[in-house]
């Protein structure tokens, strides 16, 4: 019987291992391919405001959005799958025909600025309108300036594939008077130039308002960077005001900053969604746009002590039968990397005792990252992370629930238990 049980270990582990050079060999092409996207980024040929435009271009991350997988920078095709329906990114390189080519500076600062195409037309929200119009004039016209630098591509993507009745674009009149302001950036004159630039990149050009807050059944952001769900991805985005998510007050700026450059720290990892942030725009922000953004980031955050001590025992795992069944799938395909009591490796694989991502009132992204392994940025500072393999072919919804539940409840964890519904929910994908 021991025999037959070892021999199983040992081919679980061989399929594992399997499966991660798969991803490994993926990953790699796919790293071959920004590689290639980023001789777009090369300053040589470029003229000043251009360059600054191609930082800014960075900075915001247009081509994460407006490139489809495996398709030419800035093309478009990207389709975005919401409760509205599917969003298709547009082409934004100088064509004619098929990009904004025939577009005008004053084109393109309306439509960052007001959400308008340059017939008039309103822009859907997918478009992060609600965030760009705080970018500057000067800015979006360097921006603009650098993108009609590109080569021009002939791509003609298909259109939205909106539900009724939110194809029916004058409806957007009425959304944008419950939910947008435009106007640019207004500086805090309490506050420190460092800060208000931290404040811009985060409200304004990193928009990250977009990811990080609820949304209303119309899609309207309801609490500003307060965390919920990712519109059009099965991710969540933590809060960046709450310590019991993302909340960096008890941070040092230090800490702040080598995540947000390099996408791993002793405090945290990042993965998903934030790990391609990373990877495609904030490791190429400069160290001073850095530390603003963590100056800022740290003061719209709680602390700890804004919380009352959680004074309710711990679950114990032999009460419940799943837990019980969650711990022996950890000890065979968890405990070799994350340790015996959940402390993992520093710098290489995140501990999962006391880990905020890991008890959050979301499950949501710990059930996505065993579904689809994970994996941090690959960054300059951290070519070759250190990654966790895919489980959604070797373990099922049954026991990817009970495996999720010990993890939020073991070794002083206390949370939520996961069902079943939760994973088949977790399972489901909004990008292509």
């Amino acid at each position: 019987m021991s025999v037959s049980v070892d021999v199983s270990s040992k081919l679980k582990k061989l399929t594992i291992l399997l499966i991660a050079c798969v991803v490994l060999i993926l990953l790699t092409v796919d790293n071959a391919v920004s590689g290639n996207a980023a001789d777009l980024f090369n300053p040589a040929g470029l003229d000043p405001q251009q360059q600054r435009g191609a930082y800014l271009t960075r900075a915001g991350n247009c081509m994460g959005c407006h490139t489809a997988r495996g398709g030419l920078p800035f093309a478009g095709g990207r389709r975005l799958v919401t409760s509205f329906g599917i969003f298709v990114t547009p082409n934004i390189t100088p064509d004619k025909d098929t990009g904004i080519g025939n577009w005008s500076e004053a084109d393109f600062w309306q439509a960052l600025h007001e959400g308008r195409l340059p017939d008039g037309q309103l822009l859907y929200p997918a478009f992060p309108y609600t965030e760009y119009t705080k970018v500057t004039r000067q800015d979006a016209g360097a921006i603009f300036a650098y993108l009609q630098s590109l080569p021009a591509v002939s791509q003609r993507n298909p259109p939205h594939d909106i539900r009724f009745p939110y194809n029916f674009r004058p409806l957007l009149y009425i959304w944008r008077a419950l939910y947008f302001k435009s106007g640019e950036y207004v500086p805090d004159p309490t506050r420190t130039e460092q800060w208000n630039r931290g404040a811009y990149l985060v409200q304004g050009l990193g928009h990250c308002n977009a990811c990080h807050t609820d949304r209303s059944l119309l899609g309207g952001a309801e609490n500003d960077l307060a965390g919920g769900q990712i519109m059009g991805m099965n991710w969540y985005a933590p809060s960046l005001t709450s310590h019991l998510e993302a909340g960096s007050r008890d941070w040092t700026i230090d800490e702040i900053v080598e995540l947000l450059s390099i996408g791993i720290s002793e405090r945290a990892v990042a993965s998903g969604p934030m790990a391609a942030i990373i990877r495609q725009s904030l490791q190429y922000l400069s160290e001073d746009d850095l530390r603003a953004m963590a100056v800022y980031l740290q003061s719209i955050s709680d602390s700890k002590s804004d919380y009352a001590a959680d004074t309710t025992p711990p679950v114990p795992i032999s009460a419940y039968h799943e837990l019980v069944k969650g711990e022996r799938l950890y000890q065979i395909y968890c405990q070799e990397c994350h340790g015996s009591f959940g402390e993992g490796v520093p710098g290489i694989y995140p501990p999962l005792a006391r880990n905020r991502s890991v008890i959050m009132a979301s499950p949501l992204n710990s059930i996505r990252s065993i579904l689809e392994g994970g994996y941090p940025a690959t960054t300059t500072k951290n070519p070759q992370p250190y990654g966790m393999p895919p489980f959604q072919q070797i373990l099922q919804d049954e026991e990817i629930a009970s495996l999720v539940s010990y993890i939020r409840n073991a070794w002083g964890n206390s949370a939520s238990r996961v069902t079943v519904f939760d994973v088949e929910r977790g399972r489901r994908v909004g990008t292509e």
